[in-house]
């Protein structure tokens, strides 16, 4: 597969470039997910092993397909998309639980990665990767897959990219299939993170120290997130989308029980999900069959 990184790059990648480029430095699965795993769920420390890391996966995999619904047996003959599946540590749960999976990601590196992952932890012969070599649209047919699912990735993409992503994924789904979407909105804290992130992505792109400091777990904890959307912003931005509103049937806004969300659209449904952290809400579409 190729090396090549996404042609336009956004600055807030960074951290994931630098992660990307110490997955091709021949190391282990094992020093790999010790030295980037925090990348992805925020897990570090010397003795996390890929096998760890993958279990993080497989636990969030299963309690998300419960909450929305999904049985084994439904998921069983289904082809599903991840968008952003990093190296693999939910996309090794997916192989074990559908028919096909299609893993998609910004970084070639990672999908490279996410092979060897599921090939120790899943099901290969399941698994086909995609890169999105413009951070903005999935290289995948129309009405291709019956399931569209993406965890704490939208966040980090441009505003314009993730919601191009939403598109995309209904552009991707079948009639009748289920897209699950993760997204960040506002919180108080983000009058202080919001600034401090415009400052770190600023200083990513200094030559030397730049590169330095997108390893750094701290700054990149402010750097990488670069849109909040509300489910107000993904709704009416969807809605305006040629072809798309008349294909959206039953809509559900999950939110953390510790913080309410709405949506001005009729007919969307809203409520509270457990474990959601209170910044982050779900889109779940089922569309129309």
């Amino acid at each position: 597969m190729s090396n090549a990184r996404v042609r336009t790059w956004r600055t807030q990648f960074t951290p994931w470039r630098s992660a990307g480029n110490r997955t091709e430095t021949g190391a282990t699965a094992d020093e790999i997910v010790q030295s980037t795993g925090w990348v992805f769920n925020n897990e570090t420390g010397k003795q996390l092993t890929l096998a760890d890391f993958v279990q993080t996966g497989d636990k969030e995999v299963r309690r998300y397909m419960r909450q929305f619904g999904f049985t084994p047996e439904q998921l069983a003959p289904l082809t599903l998309l991840e968008i952003g599946s990093g190296i693999g540590r939910m996309t090794a749960s997916f192989t074990q639980q559908c028919a096909q999976v299609i893993a998609t990601d910004v970084d070639a590196a990672f999908l490279e990665r996410c092979h060897e992952t599921v090939g120790q932890h899943g099901r290969p012969e399941r698994l086909r990767t995609t890169h999105v070599t413009d951070g903005r649209t999935l290289q995948v047919g129309d009405r291709s897959v019956d399931v569209v699912f993406s965890y704490i990735t939208l966040q980090h993409c441009e505003r314009s990219d993730a919601l191009s992503l939403t598109r995309e994924a209904v552009r991707v789904a079948r009639d009748g299939a289920t897209i699950m979407l993760n997204y960040r909105s506002w919180v108080p804290a983000d009058v202080v993170l919001i600034p401090l992130g415009v400052l770190v992505r600023a200083l990513w792109r200094l030559p030397i120290v730049g590169g330095r400091l997108s390893q750094q777990r701290w700054a990149t904890r402010f750097g990488w997130q670069a849109n909040r959307l509300s489910p107000d912003d993904v709704l009416g931005y969807l809605y305006k989308q040629p072809g798309v509103e008349q294909r959206l049937g039953e809509i559900t806004v999950h939110h953390s029980a510790k913080r309410a969300r709405s949506a001005k659209q009729a007919g969307v449904t809203v409520q509270p999900l457990n474990r959601v952290n209170a910044s982050h809400w779900w889109l779940v579409i089922h569309l129309k069959g």
